[in-house]
């Protein structure tokens, strides 16, 4: 297990270093109680003028409110946190920390009691303290002094800026504009993360993608100035087992000629979000150097619209040999990863795990916090949940029901790219999906949302890479870590 601390680069800015911090900190540090009832004033050492402080302010520990108790000098004494008895699922208090990371005034604290996963409680805090402050004119768009969580010894700090860093960069790279985030710029990302692990790295752009046989991530990204790209980065030893992540990497989505509406273009910056889950987790399994051999394809493009762009109609052939009728060009997304699968299949891979902001009928089903996870593999299927559950990265398994086969079938190709019944939507796209994977030993489909539309204890609004975190505790547990 690595012992340095990550190096910094511009893909990763700002740093989370600037909200955690090592066990042996110098500086005096703030500590920071749970509160699950009124008995916390009992069991908290304080004094009587504090506990009068926390009556008058009728403070009983409960509701997710925090309370800032004053020393008698009038500096800051420590800080109760009530969780009380929450509802949801994932109400774990390392979790529910998270939102005190941007809540609290700058300053050092410490965890004082109730938390049983260190680790975890300083990846919540780092994740709630995530901002994205790009384009802010302020100080540069330099974020101001934070709070800063002081993590106990048995917390590796590594690990926990790793996963941590993994996850900004995600954010970073979803919530960033299409106007500056085309398939370049995603290979740019990709490239810089290539180099700081010292993985491998290769692209196939524009026209060579139809010569060496990626049709389909072709036809979705011709229309677009901004050529397509299938993205290639491999890292670790060969004689590892295989993991190969795919991502969809559309980097802006008008719908095609079967434009969207305007309401539904505002949030397409982050189509691209399976690639940025994608990347995330591969930090993740470089940083703690997982004794994988890990390989990501990122097909990357933009649909948009031109007089070559492709048609509904249009029968386009794929690279696994397969004809497919477009009844749909907004339904592009499974077009440029059937692709990378398929490429992905041929050095059949021991886990492969695809990544994409799919199908709007995975939010019908499950709203935007739960992914729909598709599998065949019920060990993975357990494995997955139970690890998002305690991390507070949840996915929901799904059915691959093949009883819905047919709704994909085409009168004049091998199969159609959607179906024209107003049903299972998320269902058949995964079931398209799975027809170009026949050699992986397990295979996973992640239909993701790719953005939290309001403010929660692990992150504000905006951009997420979810499930990327889910597998990474799947992964390395499977690999001895622990």
């Amino acid at each position: 297990m690595p012992t340095r601390e990550p190096t910094r680069d511009k893909t990763f800015a700002p740093s989370p270093a600037t909200v955690l911090a090592p066990t042996d900190h110098e500086a005096k540090s703030v500590p920071i109680w749970i509160a699950r009832d009124a008995s916390w004033v009992r069991e908290t050492p304080l004094s009587d003028a504090q506990r009068a402080w926390a009556a008058a302010a009728g403070f009983k520990g409960i509701g997710n409110k925090h309370l800032l108790i004053p020393d008698s000098d009038g500096s800051l004494a420590g800080i109760a946190f009530g969780i009380g008895e929450p509802r949801d699922p994932m109400a774990r208090p390392e979790l529910q920390l998270g939102m005190l990371a941007g809540a609290l005034p700058p300053g050092l604290y410490h965890l004082a009691s109730g938390v049983q996963d260190a680790e975890l409680a300083g990846v919540a805090w780092g994740l709630g303290a995530y901002r994205f402050r790009r384009y802010k004119a302020e100080n540069g768009g330099v974020p101001p002094p934070s709070a800063q969580l002081k993590l106990p010894s048995d917390a590796s700090l590594y690990r926990v800026l790793a996963t941590v860093e993994g996850v900004w960069l995600g954010r970073d790279l979803i919530n960033t504009p299409a106007g500056d985030l085309g398939p370049q710029e995603l290979e740019d990302a990709a490239r810089i993360l290539a180099e700081r692990h010292g993985a491998g790295i290769a692209s196939i752009v524009g026209e060579e993608l139809i010569v060496r046989n990626f049709p389909m991530i072709h036809a979705v990204g011709r229309a677009s100035t901004r050529p397509p790209r299938l993205i290639d980065l491999t890292w670790g030893r060969g004689d590892a087992p295989r993991v190969t992540l795919v991502g969809k990497g559309i980097c802006f989505d008008t719908g095609g000629l079967d434009i969207k509406p305007a309401s539904a273009m505002l949030l397409m910056k982050k189509d691209m979000g399976g690639a940025a889950a994608a990347l995330a987790l591969a930090h993740m399994i470089m940083a703690n150097a997982l004794d994988v051999r890990l390989r990501v394809l990122i097909p990357a493009a933009e649909n948009s619209i031109a007089g070559n762009a492709f048609r509904p109609g249009d029968v386009v052939k794929s690279r696994a040999g397969k004809t497919v009728e477009i009844g749909n060009t907004d339904a592009e997304g499974r077009l440029v990863l059937a692709d990378a699968l398929a490429l992905a299949d041929e050095e059949r891979p021991d886990t492969l795990v695809s990544f994409a902001t799919l199908t709007g009928a995975a939010r019908v089903a499950l709203g935007p916090e739960l992914p729909p996870l598709y599998t065949d593999d019920d060990a993975f299927a357990g494995a997955l949940a139970t690890a998002g559950l305690r991390v507070g990265d949840p996915v929901w398994r799904m059915p691959l029901w093949s009883g819905y086969e047919a709704l994909l079938d085409s009168p004049v190709a091998d199969m159609n790219n959607v179906s024209d019944s107003p049903f299972a939507g998320s269902v058949t796209a995964a079931l398209f999906l799975r027809r170009f994977v026949k050699r992986a030993r397990r295979f996973a489909h992640l239909d993701i949302y790719g953005w939290r539309p309001g403010p929660k204890p692990l992150g504000p609004k905006g951009a997420e890479v979810h499930a990327a975190r889910a597998v990474f505790e799947v992964l390395r547990a499977e690999r001895g870590q622990q």
